[in-house]
């Protein structure tokens, strides 16, 4: 086997190979190396199985992962896969043989195994699509559905939408390509950031893969071979976002028990078998835990397995009483219906498709294929070829599956044979993906606001001379268009106030809008903001809401009051049930309030890193301060009114180059190791959070030989 591994001046691995089976090889292989800890993690969340080295704490995931079925879609998945395109799946093989080959060696490397008495385990063919499942099974947000509902019951069918992300915003990306006809070397420019939880170790690795069929530089998801979202061939680059697609539907099963123990559910055609069984969840320091997985016609049962019910509401709700099916009762639950499980498709053939392409005629091929999540990719070549359009599987059903949840024993709500169209459009100029409505429009419900879409679209229209060093700029960007209706209600109130507070307004007035880490103007503002966000929540308007929503845990990010409120401040202060009086009563409290209380600090003080772990961190406080907020091009959330601490932000930042890949740009939050005490564990950091990019090398003359 002929492989060679060098590293940049970064620890970036860059591998080489004789072909491309070898090549996924040795990325399985540097990436066990490299991330045992963060591999081996992933694997357990597939399986869900982390509660038994990580604790209690990790129930509700690993519950929630087995009821879902990830796993046994993966292997479902893996399974067609080696039917249908044998290739594809022995070069995923290849992967998984090479993780295998490094994981004792990482696991040797990285202080987390002994910690927590974990043994590296084996990984399976399948693995790398359950990782890339259990990645993303929430990124459509279906739980989103469950709160419309409890809107729906709680506050009234009017305000089903009140709190849609359109309005408040939402977590996302940024991408833009620009054409040849406006940069400084007539070839085009691709960049972005795609936005995410914030991982220790990083979600994105930075990697080339090189062998006599290609020479492909990107970042790659650990766990998973090739180079899915962000990649540069030479001849050709591509990038994505989140299209904000909806394709996940929920629906309320109807079931029954048999007397010999089996289970039905109620569907279109009455009353059919439901395939059921038992499985057990270690605990690490507790009982093991014995849960029921049913998965009906629709798929597989999400909420309220049990057959009596917990409390009131959908957690087991007993249901009697003539349901169009003869009155026979039963319980409801909610099952989850999505398009791997459905079609055993997870459209791992186009990974290696990408990294053999050489056109953004290639590119759009190859993501035919494409499957989950849905994404908005950009693409430009070195002919000068253009690419702006949608990929991925979205059903063709009722509006009302992409609201609420749908009755199963309806048949109006089940899925057309064929999936939806995607769109395209074409490039003039420059093109901007950012999780706004648009090009996707048609595929959701729910977009993010227009705002840092509309702030890169300006940027980029301010010159027609963009170079790789101009375009980062973009990437740190603070201007936060969203605080303008804030600083309206701010400005209306002026009779009355006393000294102090009118200091404070005339401070906010004066304040240039920017998210800038060392400003106290953005400081000020935040202060206010999360004074007024307390105070709305708390409004009586929302009462019905303030009660939690009786769902499991994993859920909760979607359905607690306080951030949905947080994210919708700029609907509610000029719509919804609060009365205007009463949006302005409000904003005059926050400003009492703020002013009553010490000076905030400049918005770094507050607004620091804080990444997700999977072991807890024995220094938090050593995380730094950010700019940016959830609406600026340098979008940095929190959850206003709550914390300050960021655990979203950019994942990663690029600038691929056309004219010349070494001109290209790259740097993630932290580094190239997931070995604490590395070299190249955080090296990154200062970068990441100057806003700068570390160079792509790829001259082999410029890199080290990595020995062994």
């Amino acid at each position: 086997m002929s492989i060679e591994v060098y590293r940049d001046a970064w620890g970036v691995p860059h591998l080489r190979a004789g072909d491309p089976d070898e090549l996924a090889f040795a990325q399985g292989r540097v990436t066990a190396r490299d991330r045992a800890w963060q591999l081996e993690v992933e694997r357990h969340r597939a399986q869900g199985t982390t509660a038994a080295f990580l604790g209690a704490a990790e129930l509700g995931w690993d519950v929630f992962a087995r009821r879902v079925r990830l796993a046994d879609t993966a292997r479902l998945c893996f399974a067609r896969l080696e039917r249908t395109d044998a290739p594809t799946a022995a070069w995923v093989r290849a992967y998984v043989d090479g993780v295998n080959d490094g994981l004792a060696e990482g696991a040797r490397r990285a202080p987390e195994f002994a910690e927590t008495g974990l043994a590296p385990g084996r990984w399976e063919p399948w693995t790398p699509l359950a990782v890339w499942l259990s990645t993303h099974i929430l990124f459509a947000g279906f739980p989103t559905k469950l709160w419309r509902e409890e809107v729906a019951r709680r506050l009234g069918e009017e305000w089903t939408e009140l709190f849609a992300t359109d309005g408040p915003g939402t977590a996302g990306s940024n991408g833009w390509v620009v054409a040849g006809e406006r940069t400084a070397s007539g070839a085009a420019l691709v960049a972005g950031d795609p936005h995410r939880f914030i991982e220790a170790p990083g979600v994105y690795q930075q990697i080339r893969l090189a062998c006599p069929a290609y020479d492909v530089v990107g970042l790659a998801v650990p766990g998973v071979p090739g180079l899915a979202h962000f990649g540069h061939t030479g001849p050709v680059a591509w990038a994505i976002t989140n299209a904000m697609a909806d394709y996940q539907d929920v629906y309320r099963e109807r079931l029954r028990r048999l007397p010999d123990g089996g289970v039905e559910a109620l569907g279109p055609e009455g009353w059919r078998p439901a395939t059921a069984h038992t499985e057990t969840i270690e605990v690490a320091g507790g009982e093991p835990v014995v849960i029921e997985a049913i998965e009906t016609d629709r798929g597989p049962v999400i909420v309220g397995t049990d057959e009596e019910p917990a409390a009131e509401g959908p957690e087991g709700v007993r249901t009697g009483g003539d349901d169009g099916d003869g009155g026979d009762g039963g319980w409801e639950v909610l099952a989850l219906r999505y398009p791997p499980r459905v079609t055993g498709e997870l459209g791992f053939g186009v990974l290696p498709a990408l990294l053999r392409a050489r056109t953004v005629g290639d590119v759009d091929a190859a993501l035919d294929g494409w499957v989950e999540p849905v994404n908005v990719v950009q693409a430009a070549d070195t002919r000068g070829g253009l690419l702006h359009r949608v990929a991925g599987h979205v059903p063709v059903r009722d509006r009302l599956n992409s609201l609420r949840t749908v009755p199963a024993w309806d048949p109006a709500h089940a899925w057309a044979d064929a999936p939806a169209p995607l769109p395209r459009a074409e490039v003039r100029g420059h093109a901007v993906m950012a999780n706004a409505r648009g090009l996707a429009a048609p595929l959701g419900v729910e977009f993010a606001p227009p705002h840092r879409a509309d702030r890169i679209d300006a940027l980029l229209g301010a010159s027609a001379d963009w170079t790789p060093e101009a375009v980062t700029a973009v990437h740190r960007d603070t201007d936060n268009p969203s605080a303008a209706p804030l600083l309206a209600a701010v400005g209306r109130a002026e009779a009355g106030l006393s000294p102090a507070v009118s200091a404070v307004r005339e401070r906010l007035l004066a304040w240039d809008r920017r998210m800038d880490a060392e400003s106290t103007g953005a400081g000020l503002y935040a202060a206010v903001r999360g004074a007024v966000v307390r105070r709305l929540a708390g409004h009586e308007a929302f009462a019905a809401l303030r009660e939690p929503a009786p769902y499991p845990e994993v859920f909760r990010p979607w359905l607690a009051l306080g951030p949905r409120v947080a994210f919708a401040l700029e609907t509610l202060l000029t719509a919804g049930p609060v009365p205007a009086g009463d949006v302005d009563r409000i904003v005059r409290e926050a400003l009492e309030e703020v002013a009553a209380g010490e000076p905030p600090a400049a918005w770094g003080t507050t607004h620091r890193l804080a990444p997700w772990q999977a072991l807890p961190d024995p220094d938090d406080a050593r995380w730094p301060g950010l700019a940016g907020d959830h609406d600026c091009v340098l979008s940095t959330s929190s959850v206003p009114g709550w914390t300050d601490r960021s655990a979203r932000a950019s994942a990663a930042r690029y600038v691929w180059d056309l004219a010349d890949r070494e001109r290209s740009g790259w740097v993630v939050p932290f580094g190239a190791s997931g070995v604490p005490g590395d070299p190249h564990h955080q090296d990154q950091l200062p970068l990441w959070l100057r806003g700068e990019l570390a160079p792509v090398t790829t001259d082999w003359q410029y890199l080290t030989k990595e020995q062994g």
